[in-house]
C-alpha cells in the first residue's frame, strides 16, 4: 500500500514539473536521483505499485510522467532502473518506459523494436 501512495505521489509531482518548468525539469529531476542503498524490492512488485497508482490518479497518466515515476521509484527501492525515452519515425511516436538491466520492466518487452532509443536516464 505504501508503495501505490508513493508511487501516486510521484506521478503528481512529474505532472507538476512538466507543466510548470518543462521537460528539461523532469529529465533533470530523473537523471539527479540515485540507486538508495537499500534492500531492492522486486521491480515487478513496484511496476505494480505503479499500475495501481496510474489507475487512481484522476487525469491520464502519460507514458513520459509515469516512466519518470517509476524509474526514481525504483531507484529509491535500491533497483538501478533507467528511463528511456525513444521515437518511431514513420507515423511519428514518442514513448517512454523503464529498464531495468537491459530488460524492459514497464511496458511491453517489445518496446526496444518499435522504438529507435533516443535518451537514457
Amino acid at each position: 500500500m505504501l508503495l501505490v501512495i508513493e508511487g501516486f505521489l510521484l506521478l503528481l509531482w512529474a505532472e507538476f514539473l512538466m507543466h510548470i518548468r518543462g521537460f528539461p525539469a523532469l529529465h533533470a529531476w530523473v537523471r539527479s536521483r540515485t540507486i538508495a542503498r537499500a534492500t531492492p524490492v522486486q521491480a515487478d512488485a513496484i511496476c505494480r505499485a505503479m499500475d495501481i497508482a496510474s489507475v487512481f490518479y484522476p487525469k491520464r497518466v502519460l507514458c513520459l510522467q509515469r516512466s519518470a515515476g517509476t524509474a526514481i521509484l525504483l531507484r529509491r527501492h535500491g533497483v538501478p532502473a533507467v528511463m528511456v525515452i525513444g521515437a518511431q519515425m514513420l507515423p511519428f511516436k514518442s514513448h517512454a518506459w523503464v529498464e531495468v538491466g537491459g530488460v524492459v520492466v514497464s511496458d511491453k518487452p517489445y518496446m526496444r523494436e518499435m522504438y529507435r532509443e533516443l535518451e537514457r536516464c
